[in-house]
Parts: structure tokens; sequence; C-alpha cells
């Protein structure tokens, strides 16, 4: 009974990741594992499986490179939001640009943070979204 007082949420926050880049994707798994409020749930290689999987597995968050093979990050937000409109993605990708940023949210992406900030930012960005 003390412990979920102190942790609101009942469960770990589940999490998607989608990204082609393996070695990106052991990374996050063994960071985001290491905590005990994540559960990573799977892994998409690109646009395609990120939409199927995220459907399909209903994370508390998606974690979705912006530029992917077969169907890019953008697109694959548009098709989770259409099919799911409570889904919260959040998009990682190496740039910072204005247009970047501008497009994930027209998407429907409800965070947007670049690849040089998940060491200090990704894990609170996470909780904060997954609280929503």
């Amino acid at each position: 009974m003390v412990e979920a007082a102190l942790n609101p949420r009942a469960r770990p926050a589940r999490v998607l990741i989608a990204d082609d880049e393996p070695l990106f994707v052991e990374m996050l798994e063994a960071l985001l594992g290491a905590d005990p409020r994540l559960e990573v749930v799977g892994a998409a290689r690109n646009g395609l499986e990120a939409v199927d999987l995220t459907l399909a597995l209903e994370p508390d968050v998606t974690l979705m490179d912006i530029s992917m093979p077969g169907l890019d990050g953008i697109e694959a937000v548009r098709r989770i939001r259409s099919s799911r409109s409570d889904a919260c993605v959040v998009m990682l990708t190496g740039s910072s640009a204005a247009a970047d940023v501008d497009r994930s949210r027209q998407a429907g992406a409800v965070g947007f943070l670049t690849k040089d900030r998940i060491g200090s930012d990704l894990v609170e960005t996470i909780l904060d979204v997954a609280s929503r």
C-alpha cells in the first residue's frame, strides 16, 4: 500500500521503440530496461512495423525515429493517430530543425526529442507523456 502511494503508476509505462538502427535500439532497450518504471514491449525496424505493433500492442508510449525505410516516422504517426487517437508518440531524431518539429506535431506526435538529449531527458519524457 505504501509503495502504491509513492508510485502513482500501478504498473511500468509500456514503451515501443521504432528505429531502423539495431545498435541504437539495443542501447535504448538497455537504458529503458534498467528503469523499473518502464517496460519495453517491442521494437519495430521500419514505419510499417511501427504502425502495426503500436496498434497491436497498445504501448503507453511509442518512440519513433523520424527517418525510417518504407514509411517514415511522420507518416507512421499519422496512421497510428488516425486509428488510435489516444496513442502517445514521441519523435526521436538527430535533427532539431524547426520544420521537423512542426511536421511531427502536425502528424500528431506529443513530443520531440533529439537523439543527443536521450541520456538526460528520455526517461522523464516517457514518464511525463505516459501519465497524460
